[in-house]
């Protein structure tokens, strides 16, 4: 199939499965006489594991290695094991820092009732040190 196909079948862009196959986490596409990329089943396979590794926020660099372990089935999960944790741990601090940017907006929102500018206690509270 060409990459129109592709991108259509796994809903990831062809500018994507392009960037993905030069920076090697796609092997490179065979090319027909014409110049046209052709895909297998196998670079669908592949672009839905991607995109949902993406889906999980998962840096590229560590979907590389996870598509790299699957060569070997026979191998420990500990790598993959640790790949997940370690994204988890990630998330569990991206939430607490939002709900800290939560807590500090509700209290701008809360800190004013005046009606001029002038008077705005969001304004001084944001040129506060």
């Amino acid at each position: 199939m060409q990459i129109k196909q592709l991108a259509s079948v796994t809903g990831v862009s062809p500018k994507t499965i392009r960037y993905y196959e030069d920076i090697a986490l796609l092997p490179q596409a065979k090319r027909g006489d014409n110049g046209y990329r052709y895909y297998q089943e196998q670079d669908i396979s592949s672009l839905n594991f991607i995109r949902r590794c993406k889906e999980l926020r998962m840096p590229l660099a560590d979907i590389k290695r996870l598509l790299a372990v699957q060569s070997d089935g026979n191998a420990p999960c500990a790598q993959v094991d640790g790949l997940i944790s370690q994204q988890l741990e990630q998330i569990r601090i991206a939430q607490y820092e939002l709900q800290q940017l939560e807590q500090n907006l509700q209290a701008l929102a809360n800190c004013c009732g005046n009606e001029q500018i002038k008077d705005c206690e969001i304004l001084q509270q944001l040129r506060a040190n």
